[in-house]
């Protein structure tokens, strides 16, 4: 059957799909596992329930709550009651709260936890439009899921949600994304049932999905990329499994085994870290093999480009080394997407030729969300770009600047109650302008070079790209975090944040004392492996972009702390403001 509304995919369960588990969540350090029948009831439920409280079509429901089966209910129950969805990140600020439950005038919420209803009591006066609290979690005083669900099934509203499913139609909206941006005040990217069904059918054939397949999933549920993601997955039968954490997820992959995750670059990045770490510690031959197994990742090309001889040496490396790698996330792992910022390509060519298949992938909370993904199927995996375009998607780059500008049935319907930024990124032929710059490879895979508002000129009228940069240092085991700054300025330098872990376990190895971060981020040793680091790198840098007098930073940038959004991007503006007097050290120092 063709899904045009969200919601359509609930009838592939009463017949197509039939699963004992097919979302799944941890509760008392057990999987508590939820059947395709559980899927449409709770959902249906979650509607009646919500049109008991006296909710109408197109009212607003936030949702706020960690990754678990309950987040998918409520939403699919505000679906079939007609009602439109605000997911909001739980690590939200008081203030983005408050703006967001306002702006978009919320009548009720789902919360997971304490955590989050203490938000609530804190801005109680100022919330001018929540009427109704319901708890995943039991929390005194507030509606509990499971009572308001059993309430629900003495008052089913079935005659009301059938009319719903038959008056919404796909261009309707669905839910409103507020995006929470690198500046400014959030904006609610409104998405339409088709903006989000058209995306998840045109992603349909990026991997060999099949219903026996499982996903874990850890990225936040509130966020576009992994929203649609469990849209894909429910679209094609697939069982999600909800990571407890972040903290967890190593021991979840092992536990669910997984044939598909998604992640964000600086996760994969810290996989990578773990098994540089395990294998600094090997010797004799097991230390060769590693050393070996590296060497012949970094020189990696997709297609079998290299030759027999080395895929012949490629071949011995697997079963000694790369086996234990797949081992390590689960060992049934078929791929893993990345998207939400740009991931090195030393590292896509290094899980390629590991044999777990990265396929890197480039979308907006605006295109809802995949613009195009490097994928299975022959000669359809570029490293270094982020592949082919989706069939619904159309691009183009823009002469002047080299913008990215797309179109297509799953770019946004606008921003909520701001037709002044929609027009700012929609031109008069209906371009969506993504403030991405880009270019396209063998004329069929694109490929991000920056942002277009992060490129900075220097006073010498010389054009600095931060992003590229930024990868190439982070290759350095000792930096967690870095931001290159230089805006009108002689030179270009950065703002560097170092990997306390590692740098501890030198110390340990070294004799040398630990004291705490503070202290150790100005310790010789650091500044000297670091230092030596940015001097390699900027022999492979034009000159004007080539860093000098970095400052090395004493703490690490967080989601909490404001420096990083939630899919751990750079708050630029942010950063500069909380660092003024180490930027401000760099450059009021003469150049020699």
């Amino acid at each position: 059957m063709e899904v045009t509304r969200v919601f359509d995919i609930l009838d592939l369960y009463k017949t197509k799909y039939r699963k004992d588990d097919i979302l799944c969540g941890k509760e008392n350090k057990q999987w508590k596992k939820y059947s395709s029948d559980d899927l449409i009831n709770y959902s249906n439920q979650t509607a009646y329930g919500l049109i008991n409280l006296g909710l109408n079509r197109n009212d607003k429901v936030a949702i706020i709550a960690n990754n678990r089966p309950e987040w998918v209910f409520a939403d699919y129950g505000c679906q079939l009651a007609g009602i439109v969805t605000v997911p909001i990140f739980p690590t939200a600020s008081n203030h983005d709260l408050q703006f967001i439950l306002n702006h978009a005038e919320v009548k009720a919420v789902f919360i997971s936890d304490k955590k989050i209803y203490s938000k609530f009591v804190e801005l109680e006066k100022e919330l001018l439009t929540v009427k109704h609290i319901i708890a995943f979690d039991k929390i005194d005083g507030i509606l509990y899921y499971p009572d308001f669900i059993a309430s629900a099934k003495q008052n089913p509203q079935v005659e009301k949600v059938e009319a719903v499913k038959r008056e919404v139609k796909p261009e309707e909206l669905l839910t409103i994304l507020y995006t929470s941006g690198t500046t400014g005040t959030p904006k609610g990217v409104m998405i339409s049932h088709q903006n989000l069904a058209k995306n998840v059918t045109d992603c349909q054939n990026f991997a060999p999905f099949d219903t026996w397949w499982k996903a874990l999933s850890f990225l936040p549920l509130n966020h576009v990329y992994e929203r649609m993601l469990i849209t894909l997955y429910l679209y094609k039968g697939i069982s999600v499994y909800f990571a407890e954490g972040y903290e967890t997820i190593g021991d979840n992959l092992k536990e669910v085994q997984p044939q598909i995750f998604v992640s964000v670059p600086r996760l994969i990045e810290r996989v990578y870290e773990k098994i540089s770490a395990a294998g600094e510690k090997l010797t004799g031959f097991k230390k060769f093999m590693f050393n070996w197994s590296i060497q012949l990742a970094e020189q990696y090309e997709v297609n079998g480009a290299n030759g027999q001889w080395y895929e012949f040496k490629r071949k011995i490396v697997d079963k000694l080394v790369y086996s234990k790698w797949r081992a390590a996330v689960g060992g049934k792992l078929v791929c893993l997407a990345s998207g939400g910022a740009a991931l090195n390509p030393k590292l896509e060519r290094i899980f390629l030729c590991a044999g777990i298949k990265v396929l890197q992938g480039y979308g907006l909370t605006e295109t809802c969300v995949v613009v195009s993904v490097n994928r299975f199927g022959e000669d359809n995996i570029r490293i270094g770009t982020v592949g082919p375009l989706l069939d619904g998607v159309q691009v183009k780059i823009a002469e002047e600047d080299g913008e990215i500008l797309v179109k297509g049935k799953s770019v946004m319907m606008g921003y909520y109650k701001n037709p002044e930024a929609t027009a700012e990124v929609f031109d008069k032929e209906g371009w969506f302008h993504t403030g991405d710059v880009g270019t396209f490879v063998e004329n069929k895979f694109l490929k991000i070079t920056d942002r277009k508002k992060e490129i900075f000129k220097t006073s010498a009228g010389k054009y600095i790209a931060p992003l590229a940069i930024e990868n190439k240092l982070k290759e350095c085991k000792y930096i967690e975090q870095c931001m290159v700054v230089g805006e009108s300025q002689k030179f270009a330098s950065a703002l560097i944040v170092p990997n306390f872990v590692n740098f501890k376990e030198h110390c340990k190895t070294n004799n040398i004392e630990w004291k705490d971060n503070y202290h150790m981020s100005q310790h010789p040793d650091l500044k000297k492996m670091i230092n030596e680091h940015v001097k390699q790198m900027n022999k492979t840098l034009a000159p004007y972009e080539q860093l000098k007098r970095c400052e090395i930073l004493t703490k690490e940038w967080g989601i909490d702390s404001g420096e990083l959004t939630p899919k751990l991007s750079l708050k630029r503006k942010i950063i500069k403001e909380k660092n003024y007097d180490a930027i401000k050290k760099i450059f009021e120092v003469e150049e020699n």
